[in-house]
């Protein structure tokens, strides 16, 4: 199973998200770090990604081979991330076949109503169990 974990700026969330992902699959897990810039790209490859890869055809080329897309609801909001998420990323992974788990941050001009506005931390978790469940499910 291929998961890729979507992220811009400075990487923060993206680290978060690959090392609990990590923790939580193991080793036999393949994490690819996706970055709108090398920065974040790096950031989640020192987080334990397998690989991992910077920009806009990087993006766009590698969600359409992922079996599962984790990042913020961002990533399929066009300019997001201060305009570093491109139109073409954005509906690159939107149009994946892949199943999108994504944190509902309240950001970008995007509001979730019914979502519950809980810190990242207690969202992070709640994302990995599910991709844990996603997972398990898959073997």
């Amino acid at each position: 199973m291929i998961i890729a974990v979507v992220d811009g700026q400075g990487g923060g969330i993206g680290r978060i998200l690959v090392e609990k992902l990590r923790h939580e699959l193991g080793p036999d897990c393949w994490i690819i770090g996706l970055g709108t810039n090398a920065v974040a790209t790096s950031v989640m490859l020192k987080a334990g990604c397998n690989e991992g890869a910077s920009g806009e055809n990087a993006v766009a080329r590698t969600v359409s081979q992922a079996d599962i897309v984790v990042g913020s609801v961002a990533i399929i909001a066009a300019n997001s991330y201060c305009g570093e998420l491109t139109p073409r990323m954005a509906e690159a992974v939107a149009s994946a076949r892949a199943l999108k788990v994504l944190l509902p941050l309240n950001r970008c001009g995007i509001e979730l109503s019914g979502v519950i506005d809980e810190p990242l931390p207690i969202q992070v978790e709640r994302l990995v169990s599910r991709v844990r469940e996603i997972y398990d499910n898959q073997k």
